[in-house]
């Protein structure tokens, strides 16, 4: 094999600098100085559903349930699961909840410290590629960039942080695997194999360092160029050479790595039950788009992401629903952004495969690192529950900012441009910190956050509503029925929207309002199509609407029966839908039905025997049976699951004087 005398990989690893103190204290200094005021943030968006609301971070639920459950906390065995198999972060969510309970500092801290190491390590990957100050200015760009706020100040992004460190950390053991005589070592690959699952149990891109480990054997550990392999392929298939001793223990490598990868993909297949979630075409409107509209607007986010990379001066927190115009026609011109980022992507990717030289495999492991651990998430392969999502973007923007630093050197070495070369590179650095300093305090709240991505998109209804939310939940009602009304103009199709119009109106005792926003939902779910599978067609909280108009018209004694056929609709769409067996029952009781009720409540313990309500409710029919020891026992297993829980103990008091007095009297 010959290799280029510009380019000795093996020399170029061995010569790798290790960091030093100074540059781990400038880089730590850096994310201090820019993330400081993230610490002051709280839970907001989608950290209610992962730390508030999930039960797996509290002591008394068993560590097994972390690694059954998804990220948020639903068992992965329930289509209602996003599938999102994450237990090792939740378990750092859950030593956070040991030491802090819900104060939300130390959830904020550890995501910063976290965010250093990455920084830190990815200052050791660089040093691979880039001369030491290239590479500490690729680190700097990355700790300050302002498209990791989402990652993190907003704790859920810790995913994503922890999974970049395994992920580095794997590909560094990786690029040890090559000894002398280019031999084979196979302690770092067992290393690697190991780091790899790790990563992707923090999340699930952790994988595509796989990817990345066998472009880097292929073309820099093994020195290959494109056309080099082609003729060596093209000889062997021809029969006029063998495979070259050295590309047998290439193969030999990337045999293991495909192979340890393909048995983590099977696991991960097995442990989501070879479901995919189930996402609606609010979450993503192009994934249930027809063809050409489909292809092309997914194909156009990949250089709207990389414009947020290029330009993050307009962040948001969510760009689901109408935040993205579909493309639905070839003469749209946003198409022009998508052929021309293709057209250069592909001008890279030709420079960086076919050329041999250390700039051009700088390029290549920058590419890769853009595109491989992004494919996951670029709906191209399989469509995911978002358009845009910027946490995503935090190991892309790794090779982003190799690609910015090398760029830089090759300008900076031309003495014309150098002074012009150092003031932009340090005007960059500066705004970008600034901007992530600022950007910091939209995460202060849940109205700061939403109403700072209203600045950037107001086509997105989900924004509207939940700035409505944060109003609701400081009672401000008035206001919060303004910003709902609105999503219902900016998306009339949301049925989630109308449903907070017609909750609000209730809240605001404005009966007659709230039934007919709570109709117009009801009007709005999917049609009755038989054989289909109602579950995997509506959002489970839309089937709410049944619900909340059910409790809402029972109110009238002469609409019971109304009431209860509306409760009886929601389970026959969906037999699995406890809230509806629960207010069923209760609404039974009230209609002097305790046997019905009973039976209700009966459903409802099958789909959660752990909920202590639900058997303070079966003690309350049985006492209405006339069952006084089996509401006892019913309370007693109440209050099992929830020893302070005041109904139960203040009614079991009662039924146990009660049946001491009648023993009494009877004697």
């Amino acid at each position: 094999m010959i290799f280029s005398p510009r380019f000795c990989p093996q020399l170029l690893v061995e010569k790798m600098a290790d960091i030093n103190l100074r540059e781990i204290t400038l880089i730590v200094g850096v994310v201090t100085a820019c993330y400081w005021n993230s610490l002051f943030c709280g839970f907001v968006f989608d950290d209610v559903s992962a730390i508030l609301d999930n039960k797996d971070l509290h002591p008394s639920t068993p560590l097994k349930t972390l690694f059954q459950n998804d990220f948020w906390g639903t068992p992965m065995s329930e289509e209602r699961s996003h599938k999102s198999y994450r237990p090792l972060t939740v378990l750092t969510f859950r030593l956070n909840y040991l030491f802090s309970e819900l104060k939300p500092m130390s959830y904020h801290l550890l995501n910063m410290i976290f965010h250093a190491v990455v920084s830190v390590i990815f200052l050791k990957v660089c040093k691979l590629f880039l001369d030491n100050r290239s590479s500490m200015i690729a680190s700097l760009l990355f700790a300050v960039h302002p498209i990791h706020t989402e990652a993190v100040t907003g704790v859920v992004g810790r995913a994503e942080l922890l999974s970049s460190i395994f992920f580095l950390a794997a590909f560094l053991s990786y690029t040890k695997s090559k000894g002398p005589d280019n031999s084979i070592v196979w302690t770092p690959i067992a290393l690697t194999v190991v780091l790899v699952a790790i990563a992707t149990l923090c999340k699930e891109q952790g994988i595509t360092v796989v990817g990345i480990c066998c472009v880097y054997e292929v073309f820099i550990a093994q020195g290959y160029t494109l056309p080099l392999l082609c003729t060596t392929a093209g000889q062997f298939f021809r029969g006029k050479s063998s495979i070259p001793f050295s590309m047998l223990q290439t193969l030999i490598k990337l045999i293991v790595l495909m192979f340890s990868t393909l048995l983590l993909v099977v696991i991960r297949v097995q442990v989501i039950q070879s479901q995919l979630p189930v996402f609606t075409r609010f979450d993503n409107p192009a994934a249930v788009s027809p063809t050409p509209t489909r292809q092309l607007t997914f194909n156009y986010l990949l250089p709207l992401n990389a414009w947020l990379l290029l330009n993050p001066s307009e962040l948001c927190c969510d760009w689901t629903m109408g935040t993205i115009p579909l493309i639905e026609s070839f003469l749209d011109v946003r198409n022009l952004a998508t052929f021309t980022f293709f057209c250069f992507l592909g001008a890279l990717g030709v420079f960086s495969l076919r050329y041999p030289g250390d700039s051009s495999k700088t390029v290549l492991m920058a590419l890769c690192l853009m595109a491989l651990p992004f494919i996951p998430a670029s709906n191209l392969f399989f469509p995911v529950g978002f358009v845009v999502a910027e946490r995503v973007l935090y190991v892309p923007s790794m090779g982003f900012c190799i690609l910015v630093a090398h760029g830089w050197q090759k300008i900076s070495n031309k003495s014309v441009l150098k002074k012009l070369s150092w003031v932009c590179l340090s005007m960059m650095i500066f705004t970008h910190a600034l901007k992530t300093l600022h950007r910091n305090w939209d995460w202060e709240s849940e109205y700061t956050l939403f109403m700072s991505a209203l600045k950037v998109n107001k086509n997105n209804a989900k924004l509207w509503n939940n700035v409505g939310h944060a109003l609701e939940n400081e009672k401000n009602f008035e206001r919060a029925l303004k910003y709902f009304l609105q999503a219902t103009h900016v998306q009339p199709d949301d049925i989630g929207a109308h449903m907070n119009v017609g909750r609000t109106y209730k809240n605001l005792n404005r009966t007659k309002e709230a039934e007919e926003s709570y109709m117009m939902a009801k009007s709005l779910m999917p049609q009755i199509i038989p054989g289909k599978k109602y579950a995997a067609r509506i959002a489970p909280n839309h089937l709410n609407v049944y619900i909340n108009l059910a409790n809402l018209i029972r109110a009238n004694e002469s609409r019971l029966e109304e009431a209860d056929q509306l409760y009886r609709q929601a389970i026959s769409m969906r037999p699995d839908f406890k809230q509806a067996y629960i207010s069923r029952g209760e609404l039974l009781l009230k209609m002097n039905k305790p046997l019905k009720a009973k039976e209700a409540y009966l459903k409802a313990l099958e789909l959660d025997r752990n909920n202590a309500d639900l058997w303070y409710n079966l003690a309350i029919v049985h006492i209405e049976l006339k069952e006084p020891n089996e509401a006892l026992k019913n309370f007693n297993r109440a209050l099992e699951l929830n020893p302070k829980h005041k109904l139960a103990l203040f009614n079991s008091a009662i039924l146990m004087q009660e049946s001491g007095m009648f023993s009494q009297n009877s004697i």
